[in-house]
């Protein structure tokens, strides 16, 4: 019988309890970025067959790469990084990750304390760094027994002194070993229990590379604590019941977050309307799933239809929301009450948020469907659906006659997306033009909408693609691809990924924004205006490129542009850059 190979641990014991914990822990997806301060991390990690361990240099690409991982697998995924400034390149994923609740765990190699703003290089301030946007962090302390000699050797070291003997240092690493004990298990307690970023700053010194086969057996794991199970009050039930116009509004949700049944029950309630946005991933025909196209021709002159969309009662559920002309709506017709179903927060967003219950959306609709009566008269959904409906009819008479443009573009590739797959969008236009078109029931959406950025939607799309089960799709701009061009520099791309980069030779969007549009400083610092194309990049990274100018190519293309292949593909689509801006406002023209 074959024995197991034995273990190899990291002789520097704070290095070999933090592997540790995270075994304990099931944070099993690792994200490494090449270092040596990181070393007896990347060691330990690497050497233990529990962990399933990726390399990625760039450390911002690395991070969204990591939150394409989390946002998928719904677990916490580490990410270990050097010291000094390359820590700071984590920093718009951590954001994003904790405004979307998505649980990062954030492994950062330091110096010790007294080698910090004394002239030794890769250098900074790490702890802290990430304050205001973590669900909790720990400053791990050093170790006294590894690398003493250097200890003693440094006057400015306030960590052992200079006379301390073998039983002394003994006693002060016990000290040392259970504080940092006790702070892993609560911060990663609480990237579970949270699900947001969490930040672990492991000082290290010299010499980084020594191994032991002697494992050191943790002592302080315990688990985080499961939520209280909320009741639904007889306040909450007579509101709900005695209110004639109610909007459900959905922001991002994970895909099957809401079950059928409670899906069936909002569209046979005649008092309430459903508005859904492609990443709440919740589709009905009787729901409202492009907002703007209710919105936005109702803007000009008609207030009296807006008077009569003003609901008594709003119930928000998920994360961020895209629509702007959802929010502007609600904030000047304000509902008598608003109601946001969440575990963990709730933003104030139309300035009237009265309750915040803190459960999962699922079982607070439960819940309150069992106990609420079906009495309602209501001809709210009636009157709303109507309004609706022939916005909608419009607006596709409207696009039978546009020629060639970014709204010609989406609607083209939405009627072409296939069956079982996941379509990852970008920030920005995209998400926006997204909107607007309807998708295969079993298409499941993502976008990293909790700051919105541009920076690393290709990368966490490369992540979340990873470890899917089914295709994915990306849509993004010029400028967000080209911007996060580093998404295409790893071994992880796999051959069922595919990318549409619609360009539009800048950021086609502030040419719908307010501006003094195609003069010198507009064009090339608002709309960043460019002639760049990514052939030449997609053949450095081996990946597949097309390119199509016009609509009858891109019908064509579409067509074998999702078959299977040897690498992943790119399709370039190239729209007229001045003539967008103008086809899109006219299409909510149309339709008042």
């Amino acid at each position: 019988m074959k024995e197991s190979p034995q273990l190899i641990f990291s002789e520097i014991p704070l290095a070999q309890t933090v592997v540790g914990f995270c075994a304990l822990k099931k944070i099993q997806h690792i994200v490494i970025s090449p270092g040596s301060r990181n070393a007896p991390l990347t060691q330990g990690f690497t050497q233990n067959s529990v962990f399933k361990t990726y390399s990625i240099v760039d450390e911002r690409s690395a991070a969204f790469f990591a939150l394409g991982l989390a946002q998928q697998l719904k677990q916490p995924v580490a990410l270990v990084c050097t010291s000094g400034s390359a820590l700071l390149n984590y920093y718009p994923a951590i954001s994003e990750a904790f405004y979307s609740d998505i649980p990062l765990v954030v492994i950062s190699a330091d110096r010790l304390p007294h080698r910090i703003d004394v002239g030794d290089g890769q250098t900074i301030r790490q702890p802290e760094v990430f304050e205001p946007h973590l669900e909790a962090a720990a400053y791990l302390k050093p170790d006294v027994i590894h690398a003493t000699e250097t200890l003693l050797a440094n006057p400015s070291q306030k960590l052992i002194a200079a006379n301390a003997t073998s039983a002394m240092l003994l006693e002060e690493q016990k000290r040392i070993q259970i504080f940092n004990e006790e702070q892993l298990n609560s911060v990663l307690n609480k990237a579970h229990s949270q699900s947001g970023p969490v930040h672990l700053n492991v000082p290290l010194e010299e010499p980084l590379y020594g191994t032991t086969t002697s494992e050191i057996i943790l002592q302080k794991v315990t688990s985080s604590n499961l939520p209280d199970k909320l009741s639904v009050g007889k306040s909450i039930v007579d509101v709900w019941n005695t209110a004639p116009k109610k909007i459900i509004l959905i922001g991002v949700l994970a895909p099957h977050s809401i079950s059928e049944e409670i899906i069936n029950a909002w569209a046979l309630d005649p008092s309430v309307i459903v508005m859904t946005e492609k990443t709440s991933n919740i589709k009905h025909p009787r729901f409202i799933d492009a907002i703007d196209s209710l919105i936005a021709p109702l803007e000009n002159g008609l207030e009296d239809l807006l008077q009569r969309l003003q609901p008594d009662l709003l119930v928000s559920l998920g994360g961020m929301v895209v629509s702007k002309k959802i929010k502007n709506f609600l904030r000047k017709f304000p509902p008598k009450h608003h109601w946001h179903i969440h575990p963990k927060k709730a933003y104030d967003t139309y300035y009237v948020l009265s309750d915040h219950i803190k459960t999962e959306p699922q079982a607070f609709f439960e819940e309150l469907l069992s106990k609420a009566s079906n009495s309602n008269q209501s001809t709210y959904n009636n009157q709303v659906s109507s309004i609706y409906s022939s916005n909608r009819l419009k607006g596709l008479n409207y696009l039978k006659q546009i020629p060639f443009s970014d709204l010609k573009v989406f609607q083209t590739i939405f009627k072409s997306i296939p069956d079982q797959l996941q379509l990852q969008l970008a920030n920005s236009s995209t998400i926006r033009y997204a909107q607007l078109f309807d998708l295969p029931k079993t298409v499941s959406v993502f976008c990293n909408r909790g700051t919105s950025g541009i920076d690393g939607s290709s990368s966490t799309a490369v992540g979340a693609a990873f470890v899917s089960k089914i295709p994915t799709l990306l849509i993004t701009g010029d400028l967000s691809f080209f911007y996060d061009s580093n998404a295409l520099w790893n071994t992880y791309l796999k051959k069922n990924f595919r990318i549409i980069i619609i360009n539009n030779q800048g950021g086609g969007i502030f040419r719908i924004l307010p501006g003094q549009k195609d003069t010198p400083t507009y064009d090339e610092y608002y709309e960043t205006v460019h002639k760049r194309n990514a052939k030449d990049l997609c053949k450095s990274f081996g990946v597949g490129y097309s390119s199509v100018h016009s609509e009858w190519r891109l019908k064509r293309k579409l067509k074998s542009f999702f078959k299977p292949s040897n690498c992943p593909q790119v399709l370039e689509i190239f729209t007229p850059r001045k003539s967008n801006d103008q086809i899109l406002l006219n299409y909510f023209k149309a339709m008042q």
